[in-house]
């Protein structure tokens, strides 16, 4: 080739763009990867925070007894709004100052395999599944730890998202607090009438004692009220408070005494 053409196309060939595929890639990945990675760093802080604020304060409440709870807030609100007298009666006792009647009775009533299970049951739950298959009302299979754990750190409107952190702190009390606090706590929290909660204030307000001297009737009665105590008086129990109290009484004797 002549030299003068030669040279006109080195020109021609330096003067075209050069188009370096693996030098873009970089830069339209991380346009697309960055607010993921951010993304992914905000949940994943996210997450460590909830489970280190979750597992201290599961471990505050093994020792300090929770002050309220969101069922008793939503109640005291709910008053207000209906401009009602405000009625939020709770009086924390040990668990060595309530009868071991009631602790048998609630066991009993709710949760039979309470001294056995990890917090889920699920012979209770297998048994409440078939019921339900055949029924119209439908069985729960909640145990007294799941019960505790949503009274104490959740709402109680059902839905997935709160079963979900129910049986989260299900198995943080399980594994923090031992069957001794968590009935403790139960009894001291669970609503048992209308701005009554715990033990203390029901065996009071119902039969003017302290839940110490509760004998094994008064007990089964004050158990029987549980899946609706606004809507049962067991100081002047109905035919169908009475007939559930009695079969809770029977119960009451056919499992293993609760000993801690």
């Amino acid at each position: 080739m002549h030299p003068a053409k030669q040279g006109e196309a080195m020109k021609g060939q330096q003067a075209s763009p050069e188009v370096n595929i693996h030098e873009q890639r970089p830069e339209n990945a991380s346009r697309f990867f960055i607010p993921i990675k951010k993304i992914g760093r905000f949940f994943g802080k996210t997450a460590a925070y909830f489970f280190t604020g979750s597992v201290l304060l599961v471990l505050i409440f093994r020792f300090v007894n929770p002050p309220v709870t969101y069922l008793m807030i939503k109640r005291t609100m709910t008053q207000l709004t209906e401009k009602k007298p405000v009625k939020l009666q709770k009086k924390w006792v040990s668990i060595d100052h309530i009868s071991p009647h009631l602790v048998q009775a609630v066991v009993a009533a709710e949760d039979n395999n309470f001294l056995f299970h990890r917090g889920i049951d699920m012979e209770a739950i297998r048994k409440a599944w078939k019921l339900n298959e055949r029924s119209r009302h439908l069985h729960g299979a909640s145990t007294i730890t799941q019960q505790t754990a949503k009274n104490v750190f959740l709402w109680p409107t059902r839905s997935y998202v709160r079963k979900t952190f129910e049986l989260y702190f299900t198995a943080l009390i399980e594994i923090f607090w031992g069957k001794k606090r968590i009935m403790e706590v139960y009894l001291n929290v669970v609503e048992t009438g209308n701005g009554l909660y715990g033990a203390e204030a029901a065996s009071q307000a119902y039969f003017h004692k302290p839940a110490a001297n509760l004998n094994a009737s008064e007990a089964a009665l004050l158990a029987a009220i549980l899946p609706s105590p606004r809507k049962r008086d067991p100081a002047h129990p109905s035919a169908y408070l009475i007939n559930r109290s009695a079969s809770i009484l029977e119960r009451m004797n056919k499992i293993e005494k609760i000993k801690w």
